[in-house]
């Protein structure tokens, strides 16, 4: 990973994942923001990317809708598998990917991208954001 990416560059939003990240379960669009404001602030590019059902959980659905057609939340085609499809984008853009996903099932086949993770909370509408050189074993 060049030095640029690693001071700051493209961070691919799990969006699926950020929207559930609060008590309550229901999907939040608030989450997706605060998340997108937060990567900002630190001198990054936040480029959301969100699973097909998303659209169906989501709090806001018309305003969720609209950022999709704006082109500013980028979906996963209907029927792929997600994660794949996040991994595999972040590997091309050497970005880095916050979520707080696992991605165990994907361990052998992403190792390289997924020591580029982003964990984050979102704890009273201020994120917290974890850089970690590597991962945990």
């Amino acid at each position: 990973m060049s030095d640029a990416a690693a001071a700051g560059g493209k961070v691919l939003v799990d969006a699926s994942n950020v929207a559930h990240a609060t008590e309550g379960g229901e999907a939040r669009l608030q989450n997706i923001h605060l998340v997108q404001e937060k990567l900002r602030e630190e001198g990054f590019e936040p480029l959301v990317v969100a699973d097909a059902a998303l659209r169906h959980q989501i709090d806001d659905k018309q305003k969720y809708e609209k950022l999709i057609d704006d082109g500013l939340v980028h979906q996963a085609p209907a029927g792929t598998d997600a994660d794949y499809f996040i991994l595999s984008f972040a590997r091309e853009l050497e970005a880095r990917i916050l979520t707080n996903d696992r991605f165990r099932d994907r361990a052998a086949e992403f190792a390289d991208v997924r020591d580029r993770i982003i964990r984050f909370m979102i704890v009273g509408g201020e994120v917290v954001l974890e850089h970690r050189n590597k991962r945990r074993k």
